[in-house]
């Protein structure tokens, strides 16, 4: 049956004969191609890390004492100085989730010589 969306007719109602493969869903063609980062690892293609961009600081905090966080370009990472925390930035992407972060040297160094 044909019924009408939008002033276009819709064949979506109409059955279709046993045995047919069912349409493709119209996101299909929109996602992530699995294809293309095994063709881009087997290219030899080394890509750059995206750069962090430094003006999200302005927004960022830390998310376990709500403090600022502080850039260091040197290991790519976001560093908490008052917890001794360092999250790592992953794609020009921070990933702020506590347990993906590392205690930083300083902070080590304290807790070992009390």
């Amino acid at each position: 049956m044909l019924s009408r969306s939008g002033g276009r007719l819709v064949a979506s109602a109409l059955p279709r004969p046993r045995g047919s493969p069912q349409p493709a869903p119209a996101a299909a063609g929109r996602g992530f191609h699995a294809g293309t980062a095994a063709r881009q690892a087997a290219d030899g293609a080394q890509e750059q890390p995206k750069p962090f961009d430094p003006v999200l600081l302005e927004f960022l905090v830390c998310p376990l004492s709500k403090k600022p966080l502080r850039y260091e370009e040197s290991t790519n990472e976001l560093i908490n100085d008052e917890l001794g925390i360092a999250y790592p930035i992953v794609d020009g992407i921070p990933n702020m989730i506590p347990q993906a972060a590392r205690m930083t040297d300083k902070k080590k160094q304290e807790e070992e010589s009390e």
